[in-house]
């Protein structure tokens, strides 16, 4: 590709706000804000949720929230995905999930295999409620396990047993679900390279089609952050990491993302739109959204995160809190966050059919990581090795041309809701 590392790609990076000629494709985030407890470990936008959850308010604020984003997106597509996550969004009976999805068939052309996540947490959900996602259009279940070991569930926080676990994903099973996502977590206090094998063992033994695996790491303005646990130290959680890898590439699990597995075809289509740099509406309370526009450039918009603030909100510009326009000299960050989590990489038409960029504006970076051993990068290609997988923050600060806006840090974790 003509890799240069000097003022021709500086140039690029300090160019305008730049545009997208072509719009990617479309997805729909939905939160749910509440939880029954909020875990220690947790630094998403969570609340312990009210005895009396205000489900029909908050079903409306919902929809008004889309309507209001529909008034602004004059350039509207089909929707790929659409997912919901939290919080808890099983604390949400079937007949209100039901009620959004109907609201946003009114408003959205669905794709005819549009995939739609619901997450769960195993101690919040019942048999009949199962049916009633699985009729309201749910066609793909995320269980919040985290673990099988009753006493490590316990340490986390968590309000279910393995017990539970089990019988929830054959309660979605008995209700017609054949697309499920099974969320686990490794270096937990106390835990042991055999303990950690031992979950993924007895995950497997429930024939998920995708697993989400990831580190417990310590956030801040947590209770963990507060008071940390005693965790693994680097080697070893590096040596559990590569023995679940090993366990699950032995049963046929592909990892196509730093933390996500997945049988062949079974792949998160929604989270892979947002790896690949795709486009997400937002809705919900703190929820965010990414939207390119042919004229205007790329914009990062974010609703007001309290539920309460969230539901009294009325009226323009109503429940967004904040939004930005991407400078040029942002993009190459905000897409190589994304696109460089997948094990594929990216192409390099794509990086400019996504961005507006010419590649040129990431030269430098590229000559950097290929140097170092971190990317292959081909005429056509880019794709990270596997030291640069294993030293990921490192290949992304490369890309890092500004400083990014508050907000926008190098993840530790990702759940499924990754939004």
């Amino acid at each position: 590709m003509g890799i240069v590392s000097g003022a021709e790609a500086d140039a690029s990076a300090r160019a305008l706000p730049c545009a997208p000629a072509v719009l990617p494709p479309l997805a729909l985030y939905v939160h749910i804000p509440w939880c029954v407890r909020k875990c220690p470990y947790c630094d998403f936008n969570s609340h312990t949720a009210p005895e009396a959850l205000p489900i029909e308010a908050y079903v409306d604020a919902l929809l008004a929230d889309l309507d209001a984003d529909l008034e602004a997106e004059p350039e509207m597509r089909e929707v790929c995905s659409v997912f919901f996550g939290g919080g808890t969004p099983s604390l949400m009976p079937g007949a209100a999930i039901a009620r959004i999805l109907d609201g946003v068939r009114q408003r959205l052309r669905l794709a005819t295999d549009c995939e739609i996540t619901l997450e769960a947490n195993p101690g919040t959900v019942e048999h009949d409620r199962f049916e009633m996602y699985r009729s309201a259009g749910v066609n793909r279940l995320s269980l919040g396990v985290q673990s099988f070991d009753d006493a490590a569930l316990r340490r986390l926080g968590r309000i279910h047993d393995a017990t539970q676990a089990v019988h929830a994903v054959a309660a979605a099973r008995e209700a017609g679900f054949d697309n499920l996502n099974l969320d686990l977590m490794f270096a937990l206090p106390g835990q042991t390279d055999q303990g950690a094998l031992d979950d993924i063992d007895k995950a497997l033994a429930l024939d998920p089609t995708h697993l989400s695996h990831y580190q417990l790491t310590i956030e801040p303005n947590t209770v963990f952050a507060a008071n940390p646990p005693a965790l693994p130290d680097h080697d070893r959680a590096w040596g559990m990491q590569e023995a679940c890898q090993e366990q699950l590439a032995r049963a046929g699990f592909a990892q196509y993302e730093v933390s996500a597995y997945a049988r062949s075809v079974w792949e998160c289509r929604h989270n892979l739109n947002y790896w690949r740099y795709g486009d997400y509406l937002g809705i919900g309370a703190g929820a965010h959204a990414k939207r390119s526009h042919t004229q205007s450039g790329i914009e990062r918009r974010w609703k007001v995160k309290q539920p309460r603030s969230y539901l009294a909100q009325r009226g323009a510009p109503g429940r967004v809190a904040g939004s930005q326009v991407l400078a040029a000299s942002e993009i190459p960050f905000d897409y190589a966050l994304n696109a460089l989590r997948l094990h594929e990489g990216f192409a390099l038409a794509d990086f400019e059919s996504r961005t507006g960029l010419p590649r040129q504006a990431i030269a430098r970076s590229l000559y950097e990581g290929r140097a170092r051993g971190w990317l292959d990068v081909s005429d056509t290609a880019v794709r990270p090795t596997l030291q640069g997988r294993n030293f990921l923050n490192d290949v992304l600060e490369l890309f890092l041309t500004a400083t990014p806006r508050p907000g926008r840090r190098i993840p530790a974790r990702v759940s499924e809701s990754a939004a």
